[in-house]
């Protein structure tokens, strides 16, 4: 399970914003919020709440008890190598029919593989 500083970097990554950013919407320095992601200190329960609107997930989820977040659901974002999220799941409707589950089976195998 990962913990609370590893969950709100990634976020913040996932939603392409910079510390500074994220400082400022939580109207902290960025010195103090970069110490919630270096875990020198505790994050207040008003910060997890803010920082839960934020990335449009739960409490439970940044603490780890629900680990359903996907992602960044903004399909103009990166999603490998200059391709959008929104051409990929484009790509993805595109497929006929009768390959979409030789798809799925080879997207399982993919990340049953990387774990």
């Amino acid at each position: 399970m990962k913990e609370l500083r590893e969950v709100i970097r990634d976020l913040r990554d996932d939603h392409d914003m910079k510390q500074r950013e994220v400082a400022a919407y939580l109207n902290v320095s960025p010195q103090c919020y970069q110490s919630y992601e270096s875990g020198r200190c505790a994050v207040p329960t008003a910060v997890l709440i803010a920082l839960a609107k934020l990335y449009r997930v739960s409490v439970d989820y940044l603490l780890g008890v629900d680990t359903s977040y996907l992602g960044s659901t903004n399909l103009t974002n990166i999603y490998y190598n200059g391709t959008t999220m929104h051409k990929v799941v484009y790509d993805i409707q595109r497929v006929k029919k009768n390959k979409r589950q030789e798809l799925l089976t080879f997207i399982q195998f993919l990340i049953e593989d990387d774990e």
